[in-house]
């Protein structure tokens, strides 16, 4: 496990911006609110860069299913817990996913009362329960801090947070007695069997350890913690609402009242303590995937002797550096909000996920040790090998190194032998559709920025391609396609496993591996077999080779693609670009067909079974509030019109983006969708991953330092930026000027100047 500690004369540097413009510190750019209403589902809590513990709080305990099972729409509201249109606060959790889909954790919500205890949580609807009402005029968010009036009880509360502890500081206003209530029932995207068992022990007056498991989006899932008080407990106890079937020789005790040890499937703990006008309990929560006992060592490793002030400077002075990575000038200072606010939403997953002696909980539920590497967990792949991992290449490639070091890990305790699909928490979802992890590993390579083995990378990748009874792999390899009447999304699978197994190539080809390189690279072509001509669309096929009747391109429900359909979904080829417009007919047929996407208005019918796609995030057919589109702007590049691709980026950027409370037209998706707003504000777009090219676009930023990880900077100045200056009129790297509209990254790594001149006149 690595540790790097800076000095604080650094860590001052790093803390304000060198660019000038403004003298602000770079957290005072970010605002966690941003993305809180509607599709973001960001959350507004505390937390440290890739920390584990991200605490904030819960404003609905919405179940995912009614009482005859049937799914609660409204629940995919807070899949972050937090919507920023309520007024009830609920509790503080301590762990989140940042912009999901789907979602799960929602771990330890902790909730400060007074008056007479009530154990039940109660609904927004009404007054009873032991939620509280706010206002957000006494909330207060910035990175590694929130903080909130809880107005029922008229406790001010704050949190800040570690990378493995969260710190909590309740102010009470009266003399009195004070609860705070441990709700182990708490969930997001909860359901009735979701708590499998919880347990918890108190040690002392003031040390509470503990763990839970849970089966939900993660189906085996442990987590620990240790809790220690600023004060002696006056007393305790808990309330069990399941019955034990069993309950042995624990009948001896009252169990309920001041018993040191609780234990069930649903249980809710409370802790009592007198206070007075003006004083505070704080709390301080460590979490771990391993055990109690690496719980109390993170917290008395991270949070020795610390006041909570020194971890709320502590964990800001990490963001400060972190988000340093990219100092950047705007025209606006919104502009500058919405950029470092899209950076700290990158920062926010994949977290941390081993304890600060390096332990781990495996794949296989065995506990392990990392060896050179940190391990990280929370990998979105479907959605961050587009932009966010190749983002991290640039400004974070010692900890996407690590990422890879983890998705390795994560291979090799698989009894399936594959890389992350979808994993979070020492579990596997298999949310979505592709083997995405060795697009991850290829980028890394392309760009030399991984130490990996490349023969463990190249086999963990060949074994992951092959797994025959995976998501119709089996047809795919046997036939060039997934045929739709054996594997649904037919057409998303069979186009990107031929990207995947272009990366795999690419992997080989870096091997000198021809044998290997050859296959993948005849597997990377299967996507012409789901192309109909007659059509011209990528259409679903069944197995008998005739395709698929009853075929509507627009609609995105059941017509071969995943969130998607066959007018943008069906131009994913990015690895043979060229060919996929030739293909079509042509350049200017297939520009023609991008201004159609991006000027025909969709109708509501051939959305409205995608709770991910809204018209939030809908430029006519063109879908920026979800992934598959996100290149397609960019594919203007190789057609004869490239300055539509600078003029149509940048009205994504102004109009599906801003630094409001909705700023974000979609679901942030861990980070995908703030990094491709990242990468286009300064130019270039990673439409390849695996390759070290990127397409030009039009930036955004009037100058930018990008710091590279290995010394080097990156100073991008761009001539005559304006809001009408949307069209480049010259690219130049290092005195160079680039005229193909791709800039390889192998180019810059060693530092140097990137210079845009821009124009109000397109370049015909």
């Amino acid at each position: 496990m690595k540790k790097t500690f800076l000095s604080p004369i650094l860590l001052l540097f790093f803390s304000t911006l060198a660019i000038g413009q403004h003298q602000k510190e770079f957290i005072d750019y970010v605002n966690p609110f941003i993305g809180t209403r509607n599709m973001g589902h960001t959350f507004p809590g505390a937390a440290a860069p890739f920390g584990m513990v991200q605490l904030s709080p819960e404003t609905n305990q919405v179940p995912m299913f009614d009482e005859e099972g049937k799914y609660i729409k409204e629940t995919y509201a807070y899949c972050a817990g937090y919507q920023y249109g309520d007024s009830s606060i609920f509790g503080f959790s301590h762990t989140h996913m940042s912009g999901t889909g789907h979602s799960d954790l929602g771990d330890f919500l902790i909730m400060p009362t007074t008056g007479e205890l009530d154990l039940e949580p109660g609904t927004s609807d009404d007054q009873k329960g032991y939620h509280s009402s706010f206002r957000h005029e006494t909330e207060k968010a910035k990175p590694g801090y929130y903080e909130v009036l809880l107005d029922n009880y008229n406790i001010k509360a704050q949190l800040t947070a570690t990378e493995r502890v969260g710190y909590h500081k309740y102010t009470f206003s009266e003399k009195e007695e004070a609860h705070i209530i441990l709700d182990l029932m708490a969930n997001i995207y909860n359901h009735k069997a979701k708590n499998v068992w919880s347990f918890v022990r108190v040690e002392n007056d003031s040390t509470v350890v503990g763990y839970r498991q849970t089966n939900g989006w993660a189906r085996t899932r442990y987590v620990y913690f240790a809790m220690q008080f600023s004060k002696p407990i006056k007393s305790y106890g808990h309330k069990k609402y399941n019955a034990p079937r069993y309950n042995g020789f624990y009948r001896k005790f009252d169990e309920a009242h001041n018993f040191p040890e609780m234990a069930g499937s649903e249980i809710r703990a409370y802790f009592n303590f007198d206070v007075e006008p003006g004083e505070s309990v704080e709390i301080k929560f460590a979490l771990s995937p391993v055990s109690t006992n690496g719980a109390m060592k993170n917290l008395t490793t991270e949070v020795p002797h610390c006041n909570f002030d020194e971890v709320v400077k502590s964990t800001q002075e990490k963001w400060n550096k972190e988000l340093a990575k990219i100092d950047v000038k705007t025209p606006k200072e919104e502009q500058m909000e919405t950029f470092y606010t899209a950076m700290y939403h990158t920062m926010l997953s994949p977290v941390i996920y081993e304890d600060v002696d390096g332990s781990y909980r495996g794949l296989d539920q065995n506990i392990y040790t990392s060896d050179g590497f940190t391990n990280y967990t929370l990998f979105s792949l479907w959605d961050t090998y587009r932009a966010l991992h190749p983002l991290f290449n640039i400004i974070q490639p010692e900890r996407n190194n690590d990422m890879i070091k983890s998705m390795l890990a994560h291979q090799s305790q698989s009894v399936h032998g594959m890389l992350p699909i979808w994993s979070h928490y020492a579990n596997e979802n298999w949310c979505m559709v592709g083997y995405h992890s060795v697009t991850v590993l290829a980028d890394a390579v392309a760009k030399g920025t991984t130490d990996a083995d490349l023969d463990e990378m190249i086999k963990a990748s060949t074994t992951t391609a092959n797994v025959s009874y995976f998501d119709g792999i089996g047809d795919y390899v046997k036939m060039g396609y997934v045929p739709e009447d054996k594997s649904g999304a037919s057409v998303s699978k069979t186009l990107e496993y031929a990207y995947n197994d272009w990366c795999i190539a690419q992997l080989s080809k870096a091997k000198n591996d021809k044998k290997v390189e050859d296959e993948y690279t005849k597997r990377s072509s299967y996507y012409k077999n789901v192309f109909d001509k007659n059509s011209n669309y990528m259409r679903p096929k069944l197995s008998d080779g005739t395709w698929r009747e009853n075929f509507d391109p627009l609609d995105t429900h059941g017509q071969g693609f995943i969130e998607g359909n066959a007018w943008n979904y069906g131009l994913y080829v990015p690895h043979e670009v060229d060919q996929m417009i030739e293909m079509m007919g042509g350049k200017d047929q297939f520009s023609n067909h991008l201004d159609k996407i991006f000027t025909t208005e969709i109708e509501d019918k051939y959305i409205e079974h995608h709770e991910d796609i809204t018209k939030d995030g809908i430029i006519g057919n063109y879908v920026h509030g979800n992934e598959p589109g996100h290149h397609i702007p960019y594919l203007y590049n190789w057609t004869n019109h490239p300055w539509k691709t600078q003029e149509h980026v940048r009205m994504i950027m102004d109009t599906m983006y801003s630094n409001d409370i909705d700023g974000l037209c979609g679901n942030d998706d861990a980070g995908q969708m703030s990094a491709w707003y990242i990468f286009s504000s300064l130019g270039f777009y990673p439409v390849l991953p695996g390759s070290p090219n990127y397409a030009i676009g039009s930036p955004l930023v009037e100058e930018a330092k990008v710091q590279l990880g290995n010394g080097k900077t990156l100073h991008i100045t761009v001539k005559n930026q304006s809001e009408k200056n949307v069209y480049v009129k010259k690219v130049v790297l290092n005195g160079k000027e680039i005229t193909d509209f791709q800039l390889n990254h192998l180019d810059f790594v060693d530092g140097g100047e990137l210079l845009f001149e821009m124009g109000r006149k397109a370049k015909k």
